[in-house]
């Protein structure tokens, strides 16, 4: 008896083993899981990545805006998925990096509860002003801003936007007030008619605006001038040792096998490698950055996060 049912159990391991190596995907769609509203950055971000990787993956990639609570409620809900390949998440500044310093009660652990993938891209802002306040520069808003109480806009405490305006009020020893906003529009609208004084603001959510001239683009604050605006410099050709990008990237929750990570980068870097899927990140005002490895994306954000420690802690910024 004993061995009859020891060889039972023996019977059943090649059908274990096979169901371990099924291959993936194969039982429906994919969703990826946008923590912010749709029309944002991440969701262009989001569904840029989600439509280069069904036809590669042979599985519709779905896009889910779970907003709120800057970036917390979506990527808690990715770290609660079940491990299975069929989650991902885009993270970013806010839910990878910075949040960990405003929160004291984070839902989630930004190290141990995902699997990085890979990033998808830098995104610098524009340091924009309104035209009525008369200043064309980075040195005269600095002259314009000293000794005078300065309001500037985000869509929220650890986002790009107010990260980059605290590092650069820091640097010159700026009073500017911090005003957070639930979206782009109405905080455009509020820099136009001089209610706040600067914004840095997402490429894309200001392109038109400066294009028009109801708003006026002192600089970039990446690395390097945009294409799209190859007449302002950056803050550094502006005389301030200033570098300040938001970033999006892919994450799955921990614990999805190896195999299935290792396929999602692959796939991701062949996706991001496409001229069109370039072409349409740096029309937005991104630059595309793969990682090139899972490992590189990894301490990617792990720097991020100590670059933003002293900053939060230095304007004593918290969100709870």
């Amino acid at each position: 008896m004993m061995k009859r049912r020891f060889l039972g159990a023996a019977a059943l391991l090649p059908f274990a083993a096979a169901a371990q190596e099924a291959p993936w995907p194969t039982r429906g769609s994919i969703r990826c899981i946008v923590p912010g509203p749709a029309g944002g950055a991440g969701d262009f971000m989001g569904r840029v990545i989600s439509e280069r990787l069904s036809p590669r993956l042979g599985q519709q990639v779905v896009v889910e805006n779970r907003p709120g609570a800057a970036t917390n409620i979506g990527m808690t809900a990715v770290a609660r998925a079940a491990p299975d390949g069929y989650t991902l998440g885009i993270a970013s500044i806010a839910s990878n990096a910075v949040n960990r310093w405003l929160y004291r009660n984070l839902p989630f652990d930004p190290e141990r509860d995902f699997a990085p993938v890979s990033l998808i891209a830098l995104v610098p802002n524009l340091m924009v002003v309104p035209v009525s306040i008369g200043v064309s520069t980075v040195a005269e808003f600095v002259r314009f801003a000293r000794g005078r109480a300065v309001n500037y806009g985000s869509v929220g405490a650890g986002s790009s936007q107010h990260l980059a305006a605290a590092q650069f009020a820091l640097a010159n020893g700026l009073d500017m007030t911090h005003v957070p906003y639930s979206a782009a529009g109405p905080m455009n609208t509020d820099l136009i008619e001089n209610r706040t004084q600067v914004l840095f603001q997402s490429v894309s959510a200001v392109a038109e605006l400066a294009r028009a001239g109801r708003v006026r683009a002192l600089a970039v604050t990446g690395e390097e001038r945009l294409p799209a605006f190859p007449e302002v410099p950056t803050l550094r050709e502006s005389g301030m040792d200033i570098v300040s990008m938001g970033w999006f990237g892919l994450c799955t929750p921990a614990g999805v096998p190896e195999p299935i990570l290792e396929r999602l980068h692959a796939e991701t870097l062949a996706a991001l490698r496409e001229p069109d899927t370039v072409a349409r990140i740096v029309q937005s005002g991104a630059v595309p950055r793969p990682s090139p490895s899972r490992a590189e994306f990894a301490r990617f954000m792990a720097a991020e996060s100590a670059r933003w420690r002293p900053v939060i802690q230095a304007t004593g910024a918290t969100a709870d």
